[in-house]
C-alpha cells in the first residue's frame, strides 16, 4: 500500500475507532466474540477488522485492512 494511502487510513483510525472502538458503526460479526469488530472507515474508503483489548491500557489490533 502506498505510504500516502496508509497515512490517510491511520489518521482515520486514530480519529474514530481509537477514541471509541465499539462505536463508529462497527459491528461484532462473530457471535460471542464482542471484542472482534469490523468497521467501514468512510473518510478513508477502507474496511478494517480488529480486536479490542483493554485490561490496563486500550489496545486495538488491526487484523485485516481492505482498501476500497
Amino acid at each position: 500500500m502506498p505510504r500516502p494511502r496508509r497515512t490517510q487510513i491511520d489518521a482515520t483510525m486514530r480519529s474514530t475507532i481509537a477514541h471509541d472502538p465499539y462505536g463508529h458503526g462497527s459491528t461484532a460479526p462473530r457471535p460471542r466474540e464482542r471484542d472482534y469488530r469490523e468497521v467501514a472507515l468512510p473518510g478513508a474508503q477502507a474496511v478494517v477488522a480488529y480486536y479490542v483489548s483493554a485490561p490496563a491500557a486500550l489496545t486495538i489490533t488491526a487484523v485485516r485492512l481492505i482498501s476500497l
